[in-house]
């Protein structure tokens, strides 16, 4: 496996919630109405008059060690070897939802064909003829360079996922979001 690996970076004190890169995410996939591949939540936190806001913009996290892919019965989730992207192979997934039940994100989802989806950092429409990778839909919309594409050893990949679930977490346990 190669020791750097492709992920997301989210710069909360960046975001102006505007919502761009879930609204380009869905643009660009055509996704269904109950579909969300990227999912922006505002965590809300004070008393009135003192209310501040923090925002997490969060998909599919392609974690070094992806509890999904460990959790698929039928072997449909994989993580490329050169760049530690995770997919999804339609072709075997029955919809058994083990993987959504392992995600400690909800990122999986289901559109009406029972079929599991998503993000796969639109690698079909982003890699290059040379094997490059350039920043998918998401991260070029966002007009505040909150959201951006890194190369994270495993190391700094695990600590951005750890931080992530504390977030994401935080947002679950009250219903903050």
């Amino acid at each position: 496996m190669n020791e750097l690996q492709l992920g997301f970076i989210f710069h909360k004190e960046k975001c102006i919630q505007c919502h761009g890169c879930e609204t380009a995410c869905k643009m660009w996939r055509k996704s269904e109405y109950c579909v969300s591949l990227r999912r922006v939540f505002n965590i809300w936190s004070g008393t009135y008059p003192d209310i501040t806001c923090v925002s997490l913009s969060i998909s599919c996290m392609h974690c070094f060690q992806p509890a999904c892919a460990d959790a698929c019965p039928v072997g449909a989730i994989s993580k490329r070897e050169a760049d530690g992207v995770v997919l999804v192979d339609k072709t075997l997934c029955t919809g058994c939802r083990a993987c959504l039940d392992a995600c400690p994100y909800d990122v999986p989802q289901f559109g009406a064909d029972n079929q599991m989806l998503k993000c796969d950092m639109c690698i079909a429409n982003c890699e290059t003829p040379d094997n490059d990778f350039r920043a998918p839909p998401c991260v070029r919309t966002c007009p505040t360079g909150a959201l951006g594409l890194t190369a994270e050893t495993p190391g700094e990949k695990v600590q951005t996922e750890n931080e992530t679930a504390a977030l994401y977490q935080r947002i679950k346990s009250t219903g903050n979001g």
